[in-house]
């Protein structure tokens, strides 16, 4: 089967496809092109929630319960949950899809957990792409839910149109989240537990650390109760994420930024095919040898690539199709 026929049954909401298509831009992310390229102008018209926050505060329960709400309302959930990885198999520990099991027999809710495989800066690509599959895959919404509270939860939330910090009373959690730099990527900030004692105090400290850093004009993300284990509180939460994420559509601010990360991991993929390993390794070689530096060296191969390009420019449009047509073959069999 070839990644546009894979494409069109992904379109049509196979979850077999589905399955399939994330293991390929999961296991391939450097040649899925011709599988993403037709996906890319199906998608566009899921709301995509990123909910993050400190191992054990509830993320899974309460995305478990968001999908729940999403569901009365006949709406199709897609989950790409970001579990720890397996240190035997390499592959991800699966608790998100343990505790998803009211949802396993419904076709409308489609649950995928990934491994965070010792890296989270090219896990952000994979589970970005694998959001554009679940988008065009006809669900209403994608909820991506990050394995803990740092950098790269950070850098994956970016992917969202609504972004969700889950926390709970009692632990210190809120101030940790200022020290991780999750302040600034919130629009929503969620107490999980209420029913826990100092659940109000929790919400009136970080409504207040809200108000030391909120910036004139700027809109103060809000901070909800919630108790997943009962449902307290979870639908007046998915009315405000619901809106939040209409809003964000319509202003299209986030989709740019995301489009334009994506060109650009895109751009920067293809010019590192075509410099080719060689050039890099032997900078690599005067670097360590002292006789460079890696800003010298990222101009040199800048420049000789650009110089090579010039040269080939009057053969460019039969060279660009001709690139074109070798990485579909090399890339268009799924087997």
């Amino acid at each position: 089967m070839t990644y546009e026929d894979l494409a069109q049954r992904v379109v049509a909401g196979d979850q077999r496809a589905i399955a399939r298509a994330i293991s390929v831009v999961e296991d391939e992310t450097a040649a899925t092109a011709p599988l993403l390229g037709p996906l890319f102008g199906r998608a566009g018209r899921a709301r995509v929630v990123g909910l993050t926050g400190a191992p054990g505060v509830g993320k899974s329960t309460l995305v478990d319960r968001l999908t729940a709400e999403w569901r009365r309302a006949g709406e199709r959930v897609g989950v790409v949950a970001v579990d720890p990885t397996s240190p035997f198999t390499g592959g991800a520990v699966l608790g998100d899809r343990v505790r998803m099991q009211a949802h396993a027999g419904d076709s409308g809710v489609y649950v995928r957990s990934m491994a965070t495989r010792g890296h989270l800066g090219g896990l952000a690509q994979a589970t970005g792409d694998a959001v554009l599959v679940l988008d065009a895959a006809g669900h209403d919404v994608v909820v991506i839910e990050t394995v803990g509270v740092g950098q790269g939860e950070v850098d994956i939330a970016r992917t969202a149109d609504v972004s969700v910090v889950v926390t709970v009373p009692g632990t210190g959690d809120d101030v940790q989240a200022l020290k991780a730099g999750i302040m600034e990527i919130a629009d929503i900030f969620v107490v999980n537990k209420a029913d826990r004692d100092g659940a109000d105090r929790a919400v009136a400290e970080i409504e207040a650390m809200l108000a030391l850093q909120e910036s004139p004009g700027a809109d103060r993300p809000a901070v909800c109760k919630t108790q997943a284990s009962t449902g307290a509180g979870v639908a007046p939460l998915v009315r405000r994420i619901d809106a939040l994420a209409h809003g964000a559509r319509d202003r299209g601010s986030r989709r740019a930024d995301r489009t334009r990360l994506r060109l650009r991991a895109a751009l920067t993929d293809r010019f590192l095919d075509a410099v080719g390993a060689a050039p890099i390794d032997t900078a690599v070689e005067r670097i360590v040898g002292g006789k460079s530096d890696p800003y010298r060296e990222a101009d040199a191969i800048l420049h000789r690539a650009l110089a090579s390009a010039r040269v080939a420019a009057p053969g460019a449009a039969g060279a660009a199709g001709g690139g074109s047509r070798s990485a579909a073959e090399r890339t268009g069999e799924t087997g």
